[in-house]
């Protein structure tokens, strides 16, 4: 998984599992592009992506997160449930604003 913290007056957390890395997919009127200029950034083990998590959420982050395994470690980390995951083209993501 790819991490990107994003670093501004309110911190953007990017995660994106990295095969997803440049792709883009669209269903219906959605789009999802995970573009290099915003999820580039350091590959990092599950634990380590857990642990950002936890970190960043009480940093009052928002987090911008695609991919089975990324989505998988913000439920490991307590960020978000399973139901408020979506799906374009069958790709799970989830934007969360703390």
């Amino acid at each position: 998984m790819l991490v990107n913290i994003i670093k501004s007056y309110r911190n953007t957390i990017a995660i994106c599992d990295s095969e997803l890395l440049g792709k883009y997919f669209e269903e219906d009127i959605f789009q999802l592009d995970v573009k290099e200029s915003f999820y580039k950034g350091i590959k990092k083990t599950e634990q380590e992506v857990i642990q950002i998590i936890i970190d960043m959420k009480s940093e009052d982050a928002t987090f911008n997160i695609v991919g089975e395994r990324s989505t998988n470690c913000a439920i490991k980390a307590g960020l978000i449930s399973e139901d408020s995951i979506r799906k374009i083209q069958g790709i799970p993501f989830v934007l969360v604003l703390m």
